[in-house]
């Protein structure tokens, strides 16, 4: 195994294990700062307070959370003001694996349907069988070639 693919794999590994710790985790209705500074007992003035900054301040900062306006740094500020510290992610829906081995398959789908539309001019089709094979050989051809082309949209 080369290098590069150690490297890409030990990055898929990190993400994979970030789905699996947030994947139950669910944004309360309210957001996040106004659940934990409610769970704390502290109010909006008293966090403005603490972060010299107006209630009003606060009170914006949690209605932009909901309405995704807010900043990472605002986030940061609000959860280091209550003792918290601040953590995001991108993860996708199911395994890195199975996100990058479908756009390989669609990749590879998208190269054997124009050639097979060349052969088909020429009555050289191929059976649907055969078809789904070069699928998957092409398929594994990329998956097998860490930084290919996989995501050009082309």
């Amino acid at each position: 195994m080369s290098l590069k693919a150690v490297v890409t794999q030990q990055y898929r590994e990190n993400v994979n294990h970030a789905k699996h710790m947030v994947d139950r985790l669910l944004v309360p209705s309210e957001g996040w700062i106004r659940t934990v500074r409610k769970a704390l007992g502290m109010s909006g003035a008293q966090l403005g307070r603490r972060l010299g900054v107006t209630r009003a301040s606060v009170s914006n900062t949690e209605r932009a959370e909901l309405n995704g306006g807010v900043t990472l740094k605002a986030m940061q500020q609000m959860a280091e003001g209550m003792g918290c510290r601040f953590v995001y992610a991108i993860v996708p829906e199911e395994d890195i694996e199975a996100v990058v081995y479908r756009r390989a398959i669609e990749k590879a789908r998208e190269q054997v349907e124009a050639a097979s539309v060349h052969m088909a001019l020429e009555d050289q089709a191929l059976s649907q069988d055969k078809l789904e094979a070069e699928v998957k050989r092409l398929a594994s051809l990329m998956l097998d070639k860490p930084g290919s082309e996989l995501w050009n949209d082309e």
